[in-house]
């Protein structure tokens, strides 16, 4: 049973009111009682009154939506999808990590936040959910206004969903050390009540058979800040990400929490445009290149082994090594190679080789996980195409290839070699 004098007691507070009012501007904010049923929505707080009045009548916890809405009271649950897109103004990325172990938790934020921050996210904010884990968040002021001349608001859930497969797929192997790090992987599985087998993939420890980080749909709602938690009374408390390391829940009580971090405000803006242009980029070779480039890709794979003496300048001085974009340059040698007619041996070999070169060499568990993924496809991916500006351009590739290659007939870098191909055999005859 709630004790409802100390639900009393947070919520009458003006600078709790305040807070509340202040995160549930433009959403949909949903009252949540003792049972954990939900109020009705849609529904929203825009004052401090409205708090105190949802208090009185029994709510224990306030869940606002992640989406950002015109006016949140015209939704309806009929609604088609082209209809709430019109009436959306933004959404946050709002990451729930799901794990039972507390310390695990923790560490799974920890690299959500180093993994965002590589990529030169700086609104990320964090807070404990007042039960066993954290919500990590990127307001929407962080996004580029427009994506492919589309306003990013009506990119929801899709941008989402493919920003988060993007950050799991960057993350996977480095959470996975540190998951071992912290304990072996019997034991690992003791602490979330699992067996050794379920969190074992092709005997590796999968960190996401651990925790999982689940995709959002239209219209989800989450705890807000300085709500309670309606089973466990804690304060879901905004935490400085420098400080998570020393948080336990009983930071979170009634008696001892502090309104001073926030949640979800920006400090400056688009400072998540690299992120969402890398995972576009990762998401177009991944699941829409293959589509597109089918028939190329069937000529590719029937031919014999191409020698590197015909490779483009960008590909030979990519397996010189390299001192920065290794990931990205990792793609695009085993994308390529594969489309020489290399077998898997000899480009695994390669791929090696050219790791031992590069400044500070890649794991040698991702390089494997990244070979097995490509070996596993029935069809090859095409590398990048030569004016892609994240792969190429940054990397400096493409100035190297214009010494030598015009671009505006060459496309891609595995047309090089079968032009240069086709030059030699016109020259036999």
């Amino acid at each position: 049973m709630v004790d409802f004098r100390r639900v009393w007691q947070w919520y009458s507070r003006e600078s709790v009111q305040k807070a509340l009012v202040e995160v549930g501007k433009n959403r949909e904010v949903a009252s949540v009682f003792q049972d954990g049923s939900f109020g009705k929505r849609p529904d929203v707080i825009q004052y401090p009154a409205d708090v105190v009045q949802a208090v009185a009548e029994g709510t224990v916890a306030f869940h606002g939506s992640v989406e950002q809405w015109s006016n949140p009271m015209e939704l309806d649950v009929g609604m088609a999808k082209a209809q709430i897109d019109k009436i959306r103004i933004g959404w946050s990325l709002l990451i729930d990590p799901d794990v039972k172990d507390f310390e695990i938790a923790k560490l799974v934020t920890k690299e959500i936040i180093h993994a965002l921050g590589k990529h030169g996210v700086k609104n990320v904010s964090v807070k404990f959910t007042g039960g066993k884990g954290f919500h990590i968040g990127v307001p929407f002021e962080s996004f580029p206004e427009r994506i492919n001349l589309q306003p990013t608001s009506v990119l929801y859930p899709s941008l989402f969903q493919t920003s988060l497969e993007y950050l799991k797929w960057y993350m996977k192997d480095s959470l996975g050390e540190k998951f071992l790090e912290l304990d072996d992987a019997e034991n690992l599985a003791k602490r979330i009540g699992k067996n050794l087998n379920d969190i074992v993939t092709e005997n590796q420890l999968d960190p996401f058979k651990i925790v999982s980080m689940d995709i959002f749909g239209l219209r989800h709602l989450f705890r807000l800040p300085y709500s309670l938690h309606e089973s466990s009374l804690l304060v879901s408390m905004p935490i400085n990400p420098e400080k998570l390391g020393k948080f336990e829940k009983e930071d979170a009580s009634i008696e001892k929490a502090k309104i001073e971090e926030k949640f979800l405000f920006p400090k400056e803006r688009n400072d998540a445009e690299g992120f969402i242009v890398e995972a576009l980029d990762w998401a177009s070779k991944y699941q829409i290149q293959v589509r597109e480039e089918l028939p190329q890709i069937r000529k590719f794979v029937k031919l014999k082994e191409v020698p590197e003496a015909l490779f483009p300048p960008c590909i030979k001085h990519l397996l010189n090594g390299m001192s920065d974009g290794k990931k990205r340059g990792l793609f695009i040698l085993i994308t390529f190679l594969r489309n020489m007619g290399w077998s898997d041996e000899k480009i695994q070999d390669r791929i090696f080789e050219w790791n031992e070169k590069n400044y500070t060499p890649l794991r040698s568990n991702y390089l494997r996980s990244q070979l097995r993924w490509h070996f596993r496809q029935d069809r090859n991916l095409l590398p990048p195409n030569c004016n892609n500006e994240v792969f190429y351009k940054q990397l400096g590739l493409y100035d190297i290839c214009c010494k030598e290659i015009d671009h505006k007939n060459v496309k891609n870098p595995v047309s090089v070699p079968l032009r240069r191909l086709k030059e030699k055999r016109q020259r036999a005859k």
